[in-house]
């Protein structure tokens, strides 16, 4: 129970790595609130951590909408008393399309939900950390942007995973001094559903031939890590066991960029 007595925020926490992370979060003692703007599904979650015991409260809200953030991130605060943990997680892969097919609208959208939902999310959870004396804010961004420059169209999701990583380490400088850490897990293949819900369009037109390989993920042989795997990590950032490190990116993709790069 490292975590008692302190409060998180996930957000995307409906399913996959959001999910996964609340749980393991509320396991050892946080309070969490659970963010999404699907409510059905951080209500279940928030079921979920109270039947094995844990403390959560749903929160409904567009990572992309400041009114609804700093409501959700209020409510939180005012029901537990302060904020220790963040974790910006939500994000969507969007549309992946050549340049110049992909229309600025489908640009937008992932730029808002990923960029500026995760700006959001800092700029209404920090108040609150530095009024608790210090935090953890962990984010989610990806091998891709990072590591990563291979994956044909997807140009929108890249250049947000690249951005989060500068926002981060902007941030860790600038809230250091208040004792706010600051990382970012960068996640490969997960066993998430976020695959399914990406739109490709025409992605063989911005693709480079080359061949990989056999096992694209060396580690373990071409499986997929977990959400808890990354959950594990999320676990380690937010407590005091990781108190020296802030300002860092952490890749957990079984060696996978190291070879498709």
């Amino acid at each position: 129970m490292e975590l008692k007595g302190k409060v998180a925020l996930v957000t995307g926490a409906g399913s996959g790595i959001g999910r996964a992370a609340a749980v393991r979060l509320a396991r050892e003692g946080a309070a969490v609130g659970v963010l999404s703007h699907t409510e059905n599904e951080i209500v279940a979650a928030a079921r979920e951590i109270g039947d094995a015991g844990g403390t959560a409260i749903p929160l409904t809200a567009d990572v992309a909408d400041a009114a609804a953030m700093e409501r959700a991130v209020g409510e939180l605060a005012k029901r537990f008393g302060r904020l220790d943990i963040v974790f910006a997680n939500a994000g969507i892969n969007g549309v992946w399309a050549p340049i110049d097919e992909l229309t600025p609208e489908e640009w937008d959208r992932t730029i808002n939900t990923n960029l500026r939902g995760t700006f959001l999310t800092l700029r209404y959870t920090v108040p609150h950390l530095k009024k608790a004396g210090g935090g953890s804010v962990v984010i989610t961004a990806s091998i891709n942007g990072t590591r990563v420059f291979s994956n044909a169209g997807a140009i929108a999701y890249s250049t947000t995973k690249a951005g989060q990583v500068a926002m981060a380490q902007m941030a860790a400088l600038e809230l250091a001094k208040h004792r706010i850490r600051v990382n970012v897990v960068c996640p490969g293949r997960i066993d998430t559903a976020i695959q399914e819900n990406t739109q490709a369009r025409n992605v063989e037109a911005a693709k480079e031939p080359v061949e990989y390989l056999e096992g694209a993920i060396p580690l373990t042989d071409g499986k997929a890590g977990s959400s808890f795997d990354v959950a594990e990590l999320v676990l380690f950032l937010a407590s005091e066991r990781s108190k020296h490190i802030t300002g860092t990116p952490v890749w957990i993709d079984g060696g996978q960029s190291l070879l498709i790069g």
